[in-house]
This record gives structure tokens, sequence and C-alpha cells, in this order.
């Protein structure tokens, strides 16, 4: 396993410095027109639950700019044929593998397909990623978006450094600069896209745990490494969460290590299937965890959350949609985190009656 690490560090070194300087500004050809743009590659070389959910928001750009293209996505692992299944803009997922010296031979045909595959425009979701800027400037593509913003941007817009948004500025600033008219619109939430029969799998599976009408608090106390908080921290969590909250229910959806961070004391959902784990986490008021693949799949069904940060910036990775609230814990307690979701449930009920 050392040896592996070793090697992959090497690779990654290696990568890093063919390619520092792949992917700097250059001019936008003049001929770029919208209705000229059919074929679209995606590039974010990641496998990563939360990485490739972090994509959605571009994607729905693409959809409302280029109503007419297609999307290929180039990717790693299997996770993202199942995350954007109901995407009508994506036509094929180009899977790179995940251990090039084991599929050597397939590692490299990927990479030719890039090439021998037509596309109008490339673009690469992360400007930090070495195989995101390869594979953006060896496609065939004659636009080329390869991350970078102009400092009108960044000047305009704080949230550029989050990691969903700043391809879609990307995208905008590079359409700018042909002459386009640039879409204003506030940027989209990631999505999962869940369908009617998936929401409705999640609302019985809910019912069947709690075995009651009261309204359901979700958390998720694991994450990977340091991003994962202590069994002490989530005691309290816990703990304050009954008391404060003691008519609603709490249920912990469980990783796929089937670890418990409260030692399992709360309802506890088990599932490997990501999109009925949504389907679930949907059916909540609240979701609150840490940093990690799960809170951005809490994030992609517009279940408020509260995501807990210490190590990873909450700047770039931090949940958005309706109501979602970052929390640096470096400086903040278990009770300000009970406040915040004191806060986001009170906006729940009052958009309930406003409902109503």
């Amino acid at each position: 396993m050392a040896k592996l690490n070793k090697i992959n560090t090497l690779r990654k070194a290696i990568t890093q410095s063919l390619t520092k300087n792949v992917g700097r500004s250059s001019s936008v050809p003049s001929d770029f027109k919208n209705k000229d743009i059919k074929k679209i590659l995606v590039c974010r070389p990641n496998g990563r639950l939360g990485n490739l959910l972090l994509v959605t928001p571009l994607l729905q750009e693409l959809k409302e700019t280029f109503p007419n293209a297609k999307v290929d996505l180039f990717v790693k692992g299997n996770l993202a044929p199942i995350l954007l299944e109901n995407y009508s803009n994506v036509e094929d997922i180009i899977i790179l593998p995940g251990k090039p010296f084991k599929q050597l031979f397939k590692y490299i045909a990927t990479w030719f397909k890039l090439k021998k595959n037509s596309y109008d425009l490339a673009i690469n979701v992360a400007p930090s990623s070495s195989s995101g800027r390869l594979s953006t400037k060896i496609s065939s593509a004659k636009h080329k978006v390869y991350g970078e913003l102009c400092d009108a941007i960044q000047k305009e817009y704080d949230d550029h450094v989050h990691i969903a948004k700043h391809p879609v500025y990307a995208l905008r600033d590079y359409i700018d600069y042909s002459g386009m008219n640039v879409s204003e619109r506030p940027i989209h939430c990631l999505n999962l896209k869940l369908d009617e029969k998936e929401m409705e799998n999640g609302r019985k599976i809910l019912k069947d745990l709690m075995e009651n009408d009261k309204k359901t608090i979700c958390i998720f106390t694991y994450a990977t490494g340091e991003k994962c908080y202590t069994e002490s921290w989530w005691e309290e969590m816990y703990t304050s969460l009954l008391t404060t909250f003691p008519d609603y229910n709490i249920i912990e959806v469980l990783p796929k290590e089937n670890i418990s961070q409260i030692s399992f004391r709360a309802t506890s959902f088990y599932s490997r299937d990501l999109r009925e784990i949504g389907a679930l986490i949907s059916q909540t008021e609240v979701f609150i965890g840490a940093d990690s693949g799960m809170m951005h799949l809490a994030s992609s069904v517009d279940t408020p959350t509260l995501g807990l940060f210490s190590i990873t910036d909450h700047k770039v990775y931090a949940p958005y949609n309706n109501q979602s609230i970052a929390k640096n814990t470096n400086s903040c307690s278990v009770e300000d985190c009970i406040e915040d979701i004191k806060e986001i449930l009170k906006c729940k009920e009052e958009q309930f009656s406003v409902a109503l």
C-alpha cells in the first residue's frame, strides 16, 4: 500500500509538472455563437461523490445556455452514470480508470477518445486539476474554457471561489469575451434530479422507519480523515438535539463503512444506493454533517443543510441551497450550531405556513 501511495504521489507530481503551463489565457475566437455549439465536453476526471455532484450547476447552466447541445463528461469511477441519470443533456460519460497502472491500455485508450471525438466546446471544471486542464487541451474542441477568471468577475462576485460556481462564472466570462449576452441569473444549486417515484420511495422508507408523523432531523456523523468529528463532539451534538427538539425524530444516515460516531443510538438508515439515500434525506427537515460527499448529496436534494467545516475551506465547499449554512467549528460551539438549526427549522415552518 505504501509503495502504491508513493507511485501515485509521483504520478501526480509528474502530471502537475507537465501541465503547469497548460490552459493559460488565450483569445476567444470572434466566431463563437451559441447556436453553433452542438457537442460539449465537460472535464472532471474525479470519481468522488461530492466532486461529481458539484458539477451539476454547470450542467444546468449548459442546458439553459445551449438548449440543443449534448454533453459528454470525462470522469473517473462509476458514480457519474448513477448521479446524472436524469440529466437529459448528458449523452455520454467517458470513464477514466481509477487505477491507471493496472489498466494501462484502457487508460491510454480513454485519453485518445477525447481527441477522436468531435466537440465544439470543452470546459475544465477545476482549474487546479492537472488532468482536467490536459484533457481540455487535447480535446478536439475549437472553443476551450480552462477555468481562469478575469479580474472584473473576481471583484464583482465574491462567491467565485466556490467549486460549483467557479466553472459557471468561467463559462460566462468566456461568452462575455466573445461579445455575446451573458446570463445574470443566480447560479443553480446542486441537483440530483430525483423523480417522483424516487421521492415517494423516500417518504415510505422514512415513515416505515420512524412509525410516527413527527418531522425528522437527519444527521451524518462520519467523514473521511481529519474531516471526521470525534465521538465526544457528536455525543454532545446528539444530546443537544434530543433536548432542544423533542418534537422531532432524529435519524442517522450511515456511511458505507457502517460506522456511527454516536454508537448507533439514533434510528439509523443504511443503503448502498445513493439515489435512495438522497430520496430519504429529501424528506427530512434539515441535514447536519461534516464536509463530505453525503453533505453535498443532502444539498443536491434541496434539504436545508448545516455543513460542518474544521479542515476544508467553507468558502469553496459550502452548501448554498434553501437556507443552508456552513459553520467553521474552529470558531463556534455546538450551542451555536443548535441556534442555526433553530433558525433553519423556523424558516421551514414559515415556508410551510405561507404555502398553506
